[in-house]
């Protein structure tokens, strides 16, 4: 992607805040690396990566690793060959979750429409928030002066009239910046970046619409809708011409209907052996499970989902069960039975993860299963009330008492 205007030049560049401008991006920049550094300021300006040290993959780069071309998701190996005098750092299990939270409350100091997307970003929609803080351009500086001094790493925002720009601005707004899209500058700012830009236009679709002579996000909206959908097909084509023409419906929210709980673990060493997933598993289907209880849910289908660490191809498996549950032990065994039916893929699995979907609450009328005799439920409803009272650490099943290889817990 190339660069846009710097963030100091935002305001010459493309303009002034307009009353339709009221959508933040903020990112955390090399989010994981930022957060080690303040362990190990003696690292400021080298290239630094946080992920597995022999074997496995990079989950964040410093901007001085970027140089050299490593990435995230990239085979510790590859990096290490772009980068000989790369320093690779351990991750510090728990330390980005509590981090983030810290984050998102800065955040909700602003506005209550926050919308969270990962551990290192979210949406605002700062429309009431103009009275007291000011300009969006102001809003955005404020968050940014107080994620810097309360936590001590930096954050990119990208401000616009709808998510999909105001992504893409904080984008070309790193490292460490701010950059603004007016509402009536949209169209000219997008029409002059790569079609690899839009949101949705993969390296797949790049490759085919480049060879159609496709290269910007203007030659693609020049095309018109109709064309697009019979070239991408009427999901994909409607989609992209809308976003080219800078039509983003999509409002920021922070609170969502939950249609399903989920837990996943990316491993920067591969899980090799089934023996090693099925404990996994069990992790992943214990903290589904609290989870469940703790919002007063049950559910009728669990899934699971398992890349391959080679090619990053991924199976998807789920099964609905015969009555609903919110028990880690249900949850389990229905996600053993579905991993006894894929194979370990080579080179180990690089993620797994557990779903429990279709839910409902217990208080519906609905019959929960008949095996149940009631005390496995006041079994785990005892754990929950230890672990609320001393730490969610501070009990768990038998077998997974001496650890396991979870990396990346941000939990």
């Amino acid at each position: 992607m190339s660069r846009g205007p710097r963030s100091q030049d935002a305001r010459k560049n493309w303009g002034s805040d307009d009353s339709q401008t009221n959508i933040l991006h903020v990112d955390m920049d090399a989010f994981f690396v930022s957060v080690e550094l303040l362990k190990r300021p003696d690292l400021r300006g080298k290239p630094v990566a946080v992920g597995g040290q022999e074997r496995g993959v990079i989950a964040a780069a410093s901007y001085e690793a970027r140089r050299y071309g490593v990435n995230s998701a990239m085979p510790v190996n590859q990096a290490k060959r772009l980068c000989p005098h790369l320093i690779i750092l351990p991750t510090s299990h728990g330390v980005y979750g509590k981090v983030s939270k810290r984050i998102m409350t800065i955040l909700e100091g602003v506005t209550p429409l926050v919308e969270p997307i990962s551990v290192d970003e979210a949406f605002l929609d700062v429309t009431g928030a103009r009275k007291i803080f000011g300009t969006p351009v102001e809003i955005a500086r404020h968050i940014r002066k107080e994620i810097r001094e309360k936590e001590h790493v930096p954050a990119s925002i990208g401000i616009a009239s709808t998510k999909h720009v105001a992504k893409i601005a904080s984008a070309h707004a790193k490292p460490d910046g701010l950059l603004l899209i007016p509402h009536d500058q949209t169209l000219p700012f997008l029409h002059s970046l790569p079609v690899g830009a839009l949101w949705g236009v993969g390296p797949v679709s790049r490759e085919k619409l480049e060879r159609k002579g496709i290269q910007t996000i203007g030659d693609l909206a020049a095309l018109g809708e109709r064309h697009l959908r019979r070239m991408l097909g009427e999901a994909s084509g409607t989609q992209l011409y809308a976003l080219a023409m800078g039509h983003d419906p999509r409002r920021v929210t922070p609170h969502t209907v939950e249609k399903s709980i989920s837990r996943e673990q990316t491993f920067f060493d591969p899980i090799t052996t089934r023996e090693e997933a099925e404990r996994m598993l069990l992790h992943l289907s214990d903290d589904v499970a609290r989870r469940l209880r703790r919002h007063s849910f049950v559910s009728w289908t669990i899934g699971i989902k398992v890349r391959s660490f080679a090619n990053f191809s991924t199976i998807s498996r789920s099964v609905t069960l015969g009555g609903p549950t919110d028990l880690a032990h249900d949850v389990y065994e229905a996600a053993r039975r579905l991993l006894s039916g894929v194979e370990i893929p080579p080179g180990g699995i690089r993620l797994l993860g557990v779903k429990a979907e279709n839910l409902a609450h217990p208080d519906d009328g609905i019959q929960l299963s008949i095996d149940d005799d009631g005390r496995r439920g006041k079994a785990e409803a005892a754990m929950d009330s230890v672990r609320q009272k001393f730490g969610g650490t501070s009990l768990k099943p038998g077998s997974l008492i001496g650890g396991f290889n979870d990396p990346r817990s941000l939990q």
